[in-house]
């Protein structure tokens, strides 16, 4: 896919987008085959699993829950939501601002070091495809070590980029991540193929409940009251064996 920029004073050009291809392009993200390294990632899950606290699809649905409702709805997807937002007004201040509010808020080296190498990775696979005048100068400071480059600044950025609605860019923010942990859980654990499927189709509702929520919120709601998640993901790298790198 290509797109040419017909304004060059556009920092975001979104003009004769295709919405479908676009769509279909979306889909692409969020294949497993996308390689963005979310399969080497737990964010302290592994250490709830060696410490036997996951072991059935319940306790992994409730580990979800907690993630999704006091880590990634009142952190990461208030991010991805600014940051399409302040993509779609070119506002490049304002991106650097949330990309040093992402960096801050992760407490735990190894979720903070998991966030920017999914980050790299994904800014690394997408660059190549399409023509953006912001992600151009992002990739800059990027190179420049001027920013991190978080996995949430930059998908907010790329949904915005191709036009995506700002609630669905959040709605597959969530669910990309909550999948990710249970089909990781599915091999660590293990808990089988079918009970991850079932897993994901019981989180659906609290999926769309904490997008209704975090398109609700602003910055001044972020915080991070999975204490307990962060304290795992601190002792995560202090485990014996590791499947995972956070």
């Amino acid at each position: 896919m290509s797109i040419q920029k017909d304004d060059s004073r556009s920092l975001l050009n979104i003009e004769g987008i295709n919405t479908e291809e676009h769509f279909l392009h979306l889909l692409q993200i969020h294949d497993s085959a996308f390689p963005i390294g979310s399969y080497t990632q737990s964010f302290g899950m592994e250490t709830y699993i060696q410490n036997d606290q996951i072991r059935t699809k319940q306790a992994l649905i409730d580990y979800c829950q907690t993630y999704l409702f006091h880590n990634l709805g009142s952190g990461d997807a208030i991010l991805v939501k600014e940051s399409h937002q302040a993509a779609g007004n070119q506002d490049f201040d304002r991106l650097i601002y949330l990309e040093q509010i992402c960096n801050a808020m992760k407490l735990a080296k190894e979720s903070r070091d998991g966030s920017i190498k999914m980050g790299r990775q994904f800014l690394q696979t997408i660059f190549p495809l399409e023509e953006s005048a912001l992600l151009d100068e992002y990739k800059r400071r990027f190179d420049d070590q001027q920013l991190k480059g978080h996995h949430a600044i930059l998908y907010g950025i790329y949904t915005a980029h191709l036009d995506i609605d700002i609630q669905k860019a959040v709605l597959t923010f969530l669910y990309s991540s909550v999948n990710g942990l249970i089909q990781n859980a599915v091999r660590a654990v293990p808990l089988g193929q079918h009970n991850g499927v079932q897993a994901m189709y019981e989180m659906l509702p609290s999926i769309k409940e904490t997008t209704n929520r975090v398109m609700n919120n602003t910055m001044d709601n972020m915080s991070n009251n999975a204490l307990a998640i962060e304290m795992a993901s601190m002792q995560h790298e202090y485990l014996f064996s590791r499947l995972f790198i956070s």
